[in-house]
């Protein structure tokens, strides 16, 4: 399946593509629609090997160094250039004022949680 995934990267070579049909393979139900892929997968598979190692070593800039025989500049200026290629994704998006209100209609929250949640 690895080898597969770095063939696709190889052959779009960056373009931007979309992916039509999903299949779940444990259900085998299929789903179809369009679907962007996630960010990561997006990139060339140079700099996916590069993220995977640097999560791989746990962010240790001294080992991306030894592991890719390359300097600390570079390291980093190779982040850089990667962190860019990304969007920042918000882990906590604010709650909508109609989400805040069916949760409080349905009993998910009380009353005062939802007069604080309608504050921020």
């Amino acid at each position: 399946m690895q080898q597969e995934w770095q063939e696709l990267t190889r052959i779009t070579r960056g373009e931007e593509i979309q992916v039509e049909q999903v299949r779940m393979i444990r259900r085998d139900i299929v789903i179809k629609g369009q679907f962007d892929l996630p960010p990561l997968s997006r990139l060339t598979i140079e700099d996916q090997i590069f993220v995977i190692a640097f999560i791989r070593t746990h962010g240790s800039i001294k080992e991306m160094e030894r592991l890719f025989d390359i300097s600390y500049p570079t390291v980093k200026s190779r982040l850089n250039r990667i962190a860019g290629l990304l969007e920042f994704v918000d882990v906590n998006p604010p709650v909508s004022r109609s989400e805040i209100l069916a949760d409080l209609e349905h009993g998910r929250i009380t009353v005062d949680e939802a007069e604080e949640k309608l504050r921020r």
